[in-house]
């Protein structure tokens, strides 16, 4: 391990810590909701995962594999559930309900298998 630096400030003596290199892209719906569930529920994961700088790169990944669970099953549940083109031509407000509860329940799924594992 380094031998770590110190710099005075006033009559106290702060550690020189600099964090690695952390990728520049933003934090989606789904990481947002995972730090949440680790800050809540997992204190310690949460801790240790800030502590080795893995915090981010979790998080950006279990946004990209929250995105693409959802981006699969959405349509695979609309057409189960009948829901198409024409049933939004004829009926707007039904095509809206079903579309409203088949995103309710893929985001569920979603929850449930990577947000709070």
């Amino acid at each position: 391990m380094s031998e770590l630096t110190y710099t005075r400030c006033g009559d106290y003596y702060i550690p020189d810590l600099k964090l690695s290199e952390q990728p520049e892209a933003a934090i989606g719906k789904y990481g947002r909701m995972r730090q949440r569930y680790l800050k809540e529920h997992r204190p310690g994961l949460y801790s240790s995962l800030i502590l080795n700088e893995k915090l981010y790169p979790h998080l950006l990944e279990i946004d990209r594999a929250a995105r693409e669970q959802m981006e699969t099953m959405l349509p695979c549940m609309m057409e189960a559930a009948g829901v198409t083109e024409e049933l939004k031509a004829r009926d707007p407000m039904r095509w809206v309900g079903l579309m409203n509860t088949l995103k309710a329940q893929a985001e569920e799924i979603v929850n449930d298998e990577l947000i709070c594992n």
